[in-house]
């Protein structure tokens, strides 16, 4: 199964309509968001093309999409997709490991969620792409933000695929790779 993994839309029409088309060049069976998708939050200043109610362009790929609830989503936003957004963190294995994926704001490296030794947190909200050992033979992931990047990073996503993760900016260039 090939996953593409983004987080951090933040209500950016321009580049959610970049992670879509994206998503097409790339031909995932599934895309997999990491929370706060419709909303900048109070912290973050405004995407270009701050439009949340254009957000509603991921309906048209909702058969594709799976969520988890970031800070920044609430039920009033599930009101206007037609997909789930409301879960706190999806379970997802991986060979023989299981991949956490949550959006952050409660787990993460410094409060994670209870793990076997090898198992991996995928989450987004950092708005840093990330791949660091943590823990007992853990591993943390963080696909960056596609709209709000931070630390001079990309906007960007993650492709999961037989066991290798590639961080790819949205032009589909892959800055990182690493084998799981």
């Amino acid at each position: 199964m090939k996953l593409m993994i983004a987080s951090d839309i933040h209500g950016s029409a321009y580049y959610c309509l970049e992670m879509l088309d994206a998503m097409k060049k790339e031909c995932p069976d599934r895309l997999l968001l990491l929370g706060d998708i419709l909303y900048h939050g109070p912290r973050n200043d405004l995407p270009l093309e701050y439009e949340p109610k254009g957000i509603k362009m991921l309906n048209e790929v909702k058969e594709k999409l799976f969520c988890v609830r970031g800070n920044c989503d609430t039920e009033v936003d599930q009101m206007v997709l037609d997909f789930p957004i409301m879960a706190d963190y999806a379970v997802i294995p991986c060979g023989n490991r299981i991949i956490y994926a949550t959006h952050g704001h409660h787990h993460n490296v410094m409060t994670p969620i209870p793990m076997q030794p090898g198992d991996i947190l995928l989450h987004g909200h950092t708005h840093v792409p990330a791949w660091e050992p943590f823990g007992n033979e853990n591993l943390y992931l963080n696909p960056g933000s596609v709209s709000i990047p931070k630390e001079n990073s990309a906007h960007s996503y993650m492709i999961l695929e037989d066991g290798i993760a590639k961080w790819k900016n949205l032009y589909g260039e892959v800055y990182h790779e690493l084998m799981l």
